[in-house]
């Protein structure tokens, strides 16, 4: 069935952010994100395919049957029965404590907090954005070794690198697999029967999935979904994703199989946690490139906001029509397309990880 599609309304004279290089300090990342978004997350409508308003881009509307369905823009949730995914514009340490408090989450026992500690030169997210988040759940930050090679393919290096972009200054870092892997069961997938996380995996009763949204190079994209399943496999296990379960080389295996796989691995992850699971999503320094490229494409989209939910697919899902919404967003949606990366999303929703339809609540005032 086409879905609807969602077009966001920008306001007149909205100033594209020029922004500084890769290299750049976390003040730097942060600087005017208020003033690039105030005002930009006007009422969302949806649309019957074929609809176009002034200022739609046309990658938006060529691809309205793949576009997730949501209820109006609103300030607090209405019992539809579809998920809420929260949403500020403030992309600031305090907009990320209160995009965190808005969801009323209750963490109990050992908590971590699951980030990409990114490649030197990346848009990993910076410790002045998350640090006060980080600390106030008293959380380990942890990640697993990359199997590309890098500079974060060894225990030793990628400890190092968490060091150098200040992660160690504001939390326990744990690399998760530097002991291996533990097997998870997958249930409902067409691609695989068994998921390699980080051995330490098993430690923590509960994960804060704290994404920075972008481009990916070979996902497509990169948020919520990714990060459960690529992130917290071991390095033997992103291989296992990569190559949808059939091994071989990464980087020849099927496109498809490893974009169902990558939502066949969250979802064990999601099974195993029973709920006690959140998921953030950062959407600044919007590059086609992940922060697993130590020298991303320049974004040539302005910043948007950051968004919040219990359910991994309605928030990845909300990040990609506000992408496919928004004025500047062309390179980003050419990048995902060209990938196929929707198809994590339908693969993601077929199999039960969560849900493509969502109500979209703003907490700004």
């Amino acid at each position: 069935m086409r879905r609807k599609i969602l077009a966001l309304l920008m306001a007149a004279g909205m100033m594209v952010l020029g922004i500084a290089g890769c290299g750049q300090t976390g003040e730097n990342q942060n600087a005017g994100n208020q003033e690039q978004t105030e005002g930009q997350t006007e009422e969302m409508e949806t649309k019957e395919p074929g609809t176009q308003e002034s200022g739609q881009s046309a990658s938006s509307q060529e691809n309205a049957d793949v576009q997730g369905s949501h209820s109006a823009e609103s300030t607090a949730p209405e019992n539809t029965g579809a998920p809420v995914v929260y949403m500020t514009t403030d992309i600031s340490s305090d907009g990320l404590m209160a995009i965190y408090e808005a969801l009323g989450a209750s963490p109990e026992g050992s908590i971590a907090v699951k980030l990409s500690t990114g490649e030197p030169g990346s848009n990993y997210l910076r410790t002045d954005l998350i640090g006060e988040l980080v600390q106030s759940l008293d959380a380990s930050i942890v990640e697993c070794n990359t199997a590309y090679g890098g500079s974060r393919s060894s225990t030793a290096m990628h400890y190092q690198v968490a060091e150098d972009h200040g992660y160690t200054a504001i939390a326990t870092v744990d690399i998760m697999d530097e002991n291996g892997s533990m097997t998870l069961p997958v249930t409902g997938g067409s691609n695989l029967t068994e998921n390699y996380v980080g051995a330490n995996f098993a430690n923590y009763d509960y994960f804060v999935v704290l994404s920075h949204f972008k481009g990916h190079a070979m996902a497509g994209y990169g948020g919520a979904i990714k990060n459960i399943s690529i992130g917290i496999a071991s390095s033997e296990g992103k291989e296992h994703i990569h190559t949808g379960g059939q091994g071989g080389s990464m980087w020849s295996a099927d496109q498809d199989a490893f974009l169902e796989s990558m939502a066949e691995a969250g979802k064990s992850v999601v099974d195993y946690l029973d709920g006690n699971i959140l998921y953030i999503n950062v959407m600044n320094r919007l590059s086609v490139d992940c922060d697993c490229d130590g020298n991303p494409s320049e974004p040539d989209m302005h910043d948007i906001g950051i968004l919040a939910s219990f359910d991994p697919v309605a928030v990845d899902q909300a990040c990609i029509d506000l992408v496919y919404g928004a004025e500047d967003g062309s390179s980003l949606v050419k990048r995902i397309e060209s990938r196929n990366g929707l198809h994590t999303l339908e693969h993601a929703q077929d199999i039960g990880l969560g849900s493509r339809e969502y109500q979209l609540v703003s907490i700004d005032e």
